[in-house]
């Protein structure tokens, strides 16, 4: 049977392990002290601190009702209840699209007329008018202008040799415009921001000022002989509920006085993990349970019933070989006749376990 003494060396151990950040090996000694002494709060909150948020209310809670005013207590629930916020808010921050801007077009500016646009148009009418002037008064335009004018009578003509000068024409530089290319702004790259995950607060756990504990070895797995068997009970009055198992038969059998209600088919130890014998009291009962040890780590035990440490009855659904030892030490039953004792047994009901 695990002793008070034992609870907080479990306790001691959960503490060492949360330092070293082994989180399951907090989980795995602060349970074996939570079930071996459920008044420890430091172990409850142990618990907290390395479970998901959801289940981390859930321990918080159980300390609360030890003690409402723990100071310690209510900082885990309101870390709880902060992780709990902090964790829905990322996933739906996850779950937004993000959408993408286009990147905005600065307006075109409209483009300014150059100067030499009005200039070079001043000098192209000026060309046209000089032009239009050296026409008129040169001696080719002349020559067109004193030609005879055509009669019926055949007039003499009398011509004599002479040298005309021939005017010389040389064109005018005319002015060419060059368009000046228009500068077109390249579109900026706008970044997207990037949502960043804010770190959850960390739970700053306070231990309470407990004695060291002597060096004294933690129990191991290998297997002990059984006590002595413990002599039947006489009678535990009438219409009391207690609970008798006979390892030797592989039957678990319910009785209610000294009238015989039920009895069922079980699974008990093995020779290398036997289950103790002795008379005991149920004193911590769970309907659903996380249990864990070498070579084993089992969820969602359902209907169990602690009498010893971690010895305990509870309901089966790994395997169906009733009636043959299978187990590491628990008494294993069908998951339905589990639920029935676990509703026929209060708090304090008497266990006895022999051969």
């Amino acid at each position: 049977m695990v002793t008070k003494e034992q609870a907080r060396l479990a306790l001691q151990e959960a503490v060492k392990a949360l330092k070293a950040k082994d989180a399951e090996g907090a989980y795995t000694w602060a349970k074996r002290a939570a079930q071996a002494d459920p008044t420890l709060e430091d172990a409850w909150l142990i618990l907290a601190r390395v479970s998901k948020p959801e289940m981390s209310i859930k321990f918080v809670e159980q300390a609360l009702k030890l003690d409402p005013q723990s100071e310690n207590a209510r900082k885990g629930m309101a870390w709880a209840r902060k992780r709990l916020q902090e964790e829905k808010k990322a996933q739906a921050l996850q779950a937004k699209p993000i959408v993408a801007r286009a990147p905005t077009k600065p307006p075109k500016q409209k483009k300014k007329r150059s100067p030499l646009l009005w200039v070079g148009g001043f000098v192209l009418v000026c060309l046209l008018v000089g032009v239009v002037w050296a026409a008129g008064a040169s001696p080719a335009f002349a020559l067109f202008g004193s030609l005879s004018t055509p009669t019926s009578v055949p007039t003499q003509q009398y011509w004599s040799q002479a040298t005309l000068a021939k005017p010389t024409y040389t064109p005018s530089p005319t002015a060419t415009f060059t368009s000046t290319p228009t500068y077109t702004p390249t579109p900026t790259f706008t970044p997207t921001s990037t949502p960043t995950n804010t770190p959850s607060p960390t739970l700053t756990f306070t231990p309470t000022n407990t004695p060291k504990p002597t060096k004294t070895p933690l129990p191991t797995n290998t297997p002990k002989p059984p006590p002595p068997t413990a002599a039947p009970p006489k009678s535990y009055g009438e219409g009391v509920h207690w609970i008798e198992v006979d390892l030797s038969d592989q039957r678990l059998y319910a009785w209610s006085g000294d009238t015989l209600v039920r009895s069922f088919v079980v699974s008990t130890g093995t020779w290398q993990t036997p289950t103790i014998t002795g008379t005991f009291s149920v004193y911590l009962k769970l309907t659903s349970t996380t249990m864990s040890g070498p070579g084993y780590y089992l969820e969602n035990v359902p209907y169990t019933m602690y009498f010893s440490g971690d010895y305990g009855i509870h309901g089966t659904y790994w395997h169906s070989n009733f009636g043959t030892p299978m187990s590491h030490g628990c008494v294993n039953m069908y998951t339905p006749d589990a639920e029935w004792l676990y509703n026929f047994s209060p708090y304090g009901t008497k266990v006895y376990v022999h051969n």
